[in-house]
């Protein structure tokens, strides 16, 4: 039985066979071993995992070889959906996502959007959830520019952390 211990590496907090959670530097001077791999990115703030979540990410790993799950800090859940939030701090987050099966790497980025990971990175496939079209991804310009694309995956958006806190606050 495989079993997950922290690290006492600092940022890699996730051991599983090999390290999971990096910072997005590990992870760009990683990158050159992956060639010729189809590298799928997908991103999220993840606060409070539920099961549109899971599908989002299962959905974004059949698209590829390798799943990069790009993780909201702290500070930028905060800017993005206020006070209160996150629930979980970025390093529970990143354990969380990065225990999943379907995920092979996690970074966690301090930017209000995903673009700088992208830039850096340079994923052959970035996947957003259904709450995006193709079109309306931020990101999609610079991903495309690259000669990446652009794939929109998971089951329809009628799950969201909000309306949980809503739920949980209620009973």
């Amino acid at each position: 039985m495989s079993v997950l211990t922290p690290a006492s590496d600092g940022p890699n907090i996730l051991k599983h066979g090999r390290v999971k959670i990096m910072k997005l530097k590990t992870v760009e001077e990683l990158f050159p071993l992956l060639a010729g791999k189809n590298v799928v990115m997908a991103n999220g703030c993840f606060d409070l995992l539920h099961v549109g979540h899971v599908r989002y990410l299962q959905a974004a790993r059949a698209l590829g070889d390798i799943l990069v799950v790009a993780i909201n800090s702290d500070h930028s859940v905060r800017k993005l959906k206020g006070r209160g939030r996150p629930i979980f701090n970025e390093k529970e987050r990143a354990l969380l996502i990065g225990s999943l099966a379907c995920v092979d790497y996690v970074v966690i980025f301090n930017e209000l959007n995903v673009s700088k990971v992208l830039r850096t990175l340079k994923p052959s496939v970035h996947a957003k959830g259904t709450d995006y079209t193709e079109a309306s991804v931020p990101e999609g310009a610079i991903v495309r520019a690259y000669g990446g694309a652009v794939k929109i995956v998971g089951d329809p958006k009628n799950h969201a952390t909000r309306d949980m806190i809503r739920q949980i606050a209620q009973s």
